[in-house]
């Protein structure tokens, strides 16, 4: 059902998640939160011979190790929702075809781990499917050659820049009571401030992102104290002071509830420059520490909202500037039984 302007809320049928997996790369598991990974690969190749089959591998995995922890069947999956960074969305589309479920390809950039999630949840609240699993996946080296130089090159990077997230998340819906519920959903709105250097993303999604959050809070009647978290995606330590910035010039104060993906991922002396980024980042951190958390009674309402640059390498070279989006999930704690 339609809640306020930009968002929905689950409740024709109450939608839960009921089981997520995460699948990293080493320089993951060596971070923080390697401890709440379900698997991690020993080196980038990741069983595969190129890194796109390295990232078909990964996201391949998270899928896998999904279904065996939700225990259900995999033909009893109706539908797959997964997006990544590379053209044509291969990376998800390649891993599709080992799955005899329905599939839907989508990009949202950075943002694909909540606009899947959102996507998933929907069709499971309207009744048009039983079990959605919706996935994600980004890897440092496709990431690097596609959208930035490629790493042989060696070209110095500026301070603003990001490290991709080598990593893929999978969470699977459905309407089977858990312990997790999806509450609802706001749905972002391609915003664009003028941003044209692909080097800072956190500057150009900070606006989308505070956007979000503000249209959430207006659509649902909350205030940020109504969360025990309030994530963005992958903001760096650049675009973090911004989208606090621009959430108190709107009237809401994050300062206390606010953390980013991206800058809980890595180690400050991991050489990762302003953090992490890429579809991974929100989705490791999102179906890793935090489900484990809410399943732990230490959170009790999240609002995960997943940042992304909706730019080609192509229109970059052109100077265009670069429209960024920010979709938002609440989810929630409840009682198991």
């Amino acid at each position: 059902m339609k809640q306020g302007k930009h968002s929905w809320v689950f409740n024709n049928n109450e939608v839960y998640i009921k089981g997520t997996a995460t699948v990293t790369g080493p320089k993951e598991k060596a971070g923080p939160l390697g401890q709440t990974f379900d698997y991690s690969y020993e080196n980038l190749y990741c069983d595969g011979k190129t890194w796109e089959r390295a990232e078909q591998n990964i996201l391949n995995k998270s899928i896998m190790l999904c279904i065996e922890k939700s225990k259900v069947r995999e033909d009893a999956i109706d539908l797959i929702i997964s997006g990544d960074l590379l053209n044509q969305t291969v990376s998800s589309n390649y891993t599709a075809r080992n799955y005899g479920s329905s599939f839907l390809g989508v990009f949202g950039a950075c943002s694909t781990s909540m606009q899947t999630l959102a996507m998933g949840a929907s069709l499971v609240d309207s009744g048009n499917c039983d079990y959605v699993l919706a996935s994600t996946s980004s890897h440092y080296s496709t990431a690097e050659r596609q959208f930035r130089y490629p790493t042989e090159y060696g070209g110095q990077k500026p301070d603003t820049a990001t490290s991709t997230v080598t990593g893929a998340g999978s969470a699977l819906i459905s309407k089977e009571h858990s312990s997790i519920q999806v509450e609802g959903a706001t749905i972002g709105k391609a915003i664009d401030f003028g941003a044209d250097d692909p080097l800072d993303m956190g500057s150009a999604m900070a606006p989308a992102a505070a956007d979000t959050i503000v249209q959430h809070l207006k659509d649902f009647n909350r205030t940020p104290e109504d969360y025990d978290l309030i994530l963005t995606g992958d903001l760096s330590s650049v675009g973090t002071p911004i989208v606090k910035k621009l959430a108190y010039q709107s009237g809401y104060d994050i300062e206390n509830v606010h953390r980013d993906c991206g800058l809980m991922v890595y180690h400050s002396n991991q050489n990762i420059f302003a953090g992490g980024s890429g579809c991974a980042a929100s989705a490791i951190v999102t179906y890793g520490q935090v489900v484990q958390q809410l399943k732990a009674g230490e959170l009790n309402k999240v609002l995960v909202v997943a940042t992304g640059a909706l730019l080609s390498p192509t229109i970059v070279q052109q100077k265009e500037t670069i429209p960024c989006i920010a979709h938002g999930v609440v989810l929630k704690r409840v009682s198991a039984t």
